[in-house]
């Protein structure tokens, strides 16, 4: 299926659905819906980092510390944040991730808007990314990834940035995490 196609619920304000739309729309007329957010940390505690493929709808060739993508229309956040991870990292039989918090994702130019839930995931097996998604992957340490994202020459996605800071806020501010 080509994933314009893939058919959203649209959501107000309240996150509250109001209609349906196939994914392509929703994103060119700008429409309100779902998406997860999935930090996913290997056994000794890294997090899976990667680059989004050149094909992507959004972002193309962006780095992201999250995995994750829209919520199907009738779908549950909790079903979109499993299948969502194990699509991306390319493994099944992953534990339930850990919902931590929502919030509404607005651009800075209020053209891309959606509900954001973050979740976080221990990902013990091995990875096999999917091709259609990741062009590159990683598992970095906290301090690693602070580097990155503060260091020149890379593009995050600006989604998973607002995320990122809301987990930092989430948990404190700290820079380990007692996870």
């Amino acid at each position: 299926m080509n994933p314009a196609d893939e058919i959203l619920d649209i959501v107000d304000e309240n996150d509250e659905v109001t209609g349906q739309a196939p994914r392509g729309e929703a994103y060119a007329r700008g429409l309100r819906h779902r998406c997860v957010f999935v930090l996913a940390r290997d056994g000794g505690g890294r997090y899976f980092v990667h680059r989004r493929t050149p094909v992507k709808l959004v972002f193309p060739s962006m780095y992201d510390m999250f995995v994750g993508g829209v919520v199907g229309a009738g779908e549950s956040y909790d079903e979109a944040a499993l299948r969502e991870a194990e699509e991306e990292l390319g493994v099944s039989g992953l534990p339930a991730p850990v919902p931590l918090f929502k919030f509404l994702y607005e651009s800075d130019d209020a053209t891309r808007t959606w509900w954001s839930y973050v979740y976080e995931v221990r990902c013990d097996l091995p990875v096999d990314p999917q091709p259609e998604e990741v062009a590159w992957y990683g598992f970095l340490t906290r301090a690693e990834l602070e580097r990155r994202l503060s260091g020149p020459g890379r593009e995050w996605v600006p989604d998973g940035l607002a995320a990122w800071e809301r987990l930092r806020a989430f948990e404190g501010g700290s820079t380990e995490s007692g996870r």
